[in-house]
Order: structure tokens, then C-alpha cells, then sequence
């Protein structure tokens, strides 16, 4: 089929790359906000594994054309938006351009996260008779090429049979070791998308609620985490409390519901607790070291593992690592960070801050000369350190494990002080 993708989006290189993988013919037109001169340099474009080499081989076969404007030769099968909520309104003037030539049935895919009944919107404007479909986002950052061409489900929103035969057949290669369509009307699909993150920000909300209370009562909050996922009505998935999330797509998930929920007269009190919750959570570790010092932290150092939103990408978009230098900065502290993918982003959002902040090549050399670390983002490679080196290392011996990724005893026996979010231990000789 012969597809336009239309967009700048993680999501919109992910189905360009994907797509003309497997036979389609794809034209991109990416957003006139990030042209393909500028996402060609992005940092998280280039980290997202295999996407990058995925593009570029894609481009040298042909298979894929990068274009800067639409010709009004090229006819489409497949209209494809992957734009980001706050370019609605260059989806309507991309569907009202003259220059774009469709065919009789061609099919508009709606794979942005607009207001719930954008998909009708767009539909009306290129005519009654035009077939659309809500395909909505579900790319997982840091893995987005493998759960595009291996998907758990895809939520399609399909109001006539012959717009969901034609989605079928351009995602038939993705579609072959089981059925993962869930067809359901286009509304029902835009709104589930938006449901199933509210549900999973509120799962992660509560924990961390039951771990601020797991603290002031002195239980290991991993004990509660455990006896609540073995109850089948429960289970583990998004049941571990931590520093706080963010992500571009979770969080704006998230206030894409509370508009839905403000704009159909029926807020809601829970998804606002939720993120307020979550913003909270964000100085989680602040308020530990602050308790540790006794408020007297101007002049110290304090090394950071982590500040990507999330292991496996080079993003930063609402990570909780802003939200927690801004807290140490404001007390004096001097951080040294390290993070295997996000030093450029990190750079660019903070500015020249030599005064504040030094970045690192590695985790070690962010613990000389500190007097405590956080763990902020779970890389694989904080998981094992070498404990002994770290208790040489760091002044004070404090471990602040924002994602409670390391056993509490036995960093303990290792001479050092431990406090995760919910857990805690003291070396019993300091």
C-alpha cells in the first residue's frame, strides 16, 4: 500500500520505519515543528534501539522518502497522523490541503493522542463517505521498534468493516502469531487508551502511598508489595513503589483524561490525586536526604545514577530527576550525574550550571568525593555495583534507592546506610 505518515512523534518514525519494512511504499512528512533535518540529530531517535538503522535502511531501499511537502501527484491507500496533542489543528490543515490526492477508499489512521472523538472530527473533514480509524498509541519508549512489529494487542477503533479489512491488511505482518486487534467503536478505543494509563498511574500512586506509610510504621514495604501480588485479583505488574514517573506519552496520557473528565462535566477527584501523588513522590529523596541531614545540606555533594525518565531511553520529558535537582539546588547542593543515555538532554534542560551540576562518564566517577548517592532511573548497569568501592567512596555512606532496586541488608553489611522508598536499613558499625 502506498502510505502517508504524517508527524515527529517517537510514534510516527516507529510506523514509517515499520511499515515500509515490510513491503508498503511510505512517504513522511514530518511536522513542520521538527523537520527531518532536525529529528535526524535527535538524541532519543538515535538511542531508540534499532530505529535508527531501521530509517536509514529503509531510505537506501527505497522503501521509505522522506518529504518536506505534499505533491499532488503522490496518491495515498493510507493516511497515517502521529501527532502530538498540541498539533491538532495541523492534522485539519493537512486534510483540507489541496495538494493531497487520495484514493477512492482510502483509509485515515488516527494514531495520535487527540480528544476523544478527534478521529469523527477529522473524518468529517475529508468527506461523510471517507473511512477512518483510531489506532491508538501504545509504543513503549526505550523498546518502540519491538512493540510496534511485535504487539502485545493494537486498540482499533473501527467504525465500518471496510476500514478495519484495509488496517488488517497494512498491519497483517505484524498481526501473525495471534490475533492482537481489539476492535471496538473509535471513541471506546480513544478513551480505553487513555483509561488503561489512568488505571496504571493510579496502581503506582497507591504504592507509593502505602510505602510512605510503610515508613512511618517501620514495615519493609517489599513485604507488602509481594503479599499484594500474589492475590490473583491484584497481581505484580505496576505494583512497585518508587521516585515518582514521566515520561512525554504517560504523562500527557494522564492530562489528556483530566481534560476528557473537566470537559464532559465530570472531574475527577482520584486521577487528580493521582498526579498529584506522583508530583510529590518526585521529592521523595530530597525529603529523605533532608531528614538525614537535619536540613543542613548547603555544601554538600551528592552523586545521581539516572535522570532519563525511564532505563532504555534518552529522554527526560517530566522525569522526576528535574523536579529533584531543582530541590537540591535550592539548598546549596552540587550534584554529580551520571546516565548511560540522557547526559545531552539533561544538558540542554538545565544550561550552562557548572556551579550546580557535573556531568560524568561513568557511575563511579560521580561518587568521588560525595557524600551520598540516589538512584534515580534503574539502568541495568546501577543494578550490581561494587559495593566496597562505593562505601570507600562516599563520605557519609548513604544509599538513597529511588526505585528500590538493591537489597537493604545486604548494602548494609557492606557498611553503608540504606533507604529506599519504603525500606531501610543501618549497618550495625558505621
Amino acid at each position: 500500500m502506498r502510505v502517508l505518515v504524517y508527524g515527529s512523534e517517537l510514534s510516527t518514525a516507529t510506523a514509517a520505519a515499520a511499515l515500509s519494512s515490510v513491503g508498503h511504499e511510505v512517504k513522511w512528512l514530518p511536522h513542520d515543528d521538527a523537520p527531518w533535518t532536525t529529528l535526524a540529530g535527535e538524541d532519543w531517535l538515535r538511542r531508540e534501539p534499532q530505529l535508527a538503522a531501521q530509517i536509514q535502511e529503509a531510505q537506501e531501499s527505497g522503501a521509505l522518502e522522506v518529504v518536506t511537502e505534499l505533491d499532488a501527484r503522490m496518491a495515498f491507500d493510507v493516511l497515517w497522523l502521529a501527532l502530538s496533542p498540541a498539533q491538532r489543528e495541523s492534522a485539519a490543515a493537512l486534510l483540507q490541503d489541496s495538494r493531497l490526492t487520495r484514493q477512492p477508499d482510502c483509509v485515515l489512521v488516527n494514531n495520535s493522542t487527540f480528544p476523544v472523538g478527534d478521529t469523527e472530527r477529522l473524518q468529517h473533514l475529508l468527506g461523510e463517505q471517507a473511512l477512518s480509524a483510531a489506532l491508538p498509541d501504545t509504543l513503549e519508549e526505550g523498546r518502540a521498534w519491538a512493540s510496534f512489529t511485535r504487539p502485545t494487542r493494537w486498540l482499533l477503533g473501527c467504525d465500518d468493516p471496510r476500514a478495519e479489512q484495509k488496517l488488517r491488511e497494512l498491519l497483517r505482518a505484524f498481526n501473525r502469531r495471534r490475533d492482537a486487534f481489539q476492535v471496538m467503536p473509535q471513541r471506546a478505543a480513544e478513551l480505553t487508551k487513555l483509561a488503561i494509563n489512568g488505571m496504571l498511574a493510579t496502581r503506582i500512586s497507591y504504592m507509593n502511598e502505602i510505602a510512605g506509610l510503610a515508613d512511618t510504621l517501620g514495615v519493609d514495604v517489599e513485604h507488602v508489595r509481594q503479599g499484594m501480588g500474589a492475590d490473583s485479583r491484584i497481581g505484580y505488574e505496576y505494583l512497585y513503589p518508587g521516585c515518582g514517573f514521566g515520561g512525554p506519552s504517560f504523562s500527557r496520557d494522564l492530562m489528556r483524561l483530566a481534560d476528557v473528565q473537566v470537559a464532559s462535566g465530570r472531574q475527577s477527584a482520584l486521577l487528580e490525586h493521582v498526579l498529584d501523588i506522583n508530583e510529590q513522590k518526585k521529592e521523595t529523596l530530597f525529603r529523605k536526604l533532608w531528614a538525614h541531614y537535619g536540613g543542613a545540606l548547603a555544601g554538600k555533594t551528592i552523586a545521581i545514577w539516572g535522570g532519563a525518565f525511564k532505563p532504555g531511553t534518552a529522554r527526560i520529558d517530566h522525569a522526576p530527576v528535574l523536579t529533584l535537582l531543582n530541590a537540591l539546588w535550592a539548598q546549596g547542593v552540587h550534584v554529580k550525574l551520571h546516565d548511560p543515555a540522557a547526559t545531552p538532554a539533561l544538558r540542554a534542560a538545565v544550561g550552562p550550571r557548572d556551579d550546580l551540576v557535573t556531568f560524568v562518564d561513568s557511575p563511579y566517577a560521580a561518587c568521588d568525593n560525595a557524600h551520598a548517592l540516589m538512584l534515580v532511573t534503574e539502568w541495568k548497569t546501577y543494578w550490581n555495583p561494587d559495593w566496597q568501592r562505593l562505601a570507600s567512596q562516599l563520605g557519609d555512606k548513604l544509599i538513597l534507592d529511588g526505585r528500590n532496586i538493591y537489597d537493604p541488608d545486604f548494602v548494609a553489611s557492606c557498611g553503608l546506610q540504606y533507604r529506599g522508598i519504603g525500606r531501610r536499613a543501618d549497618p550495625t558499625s558505621l
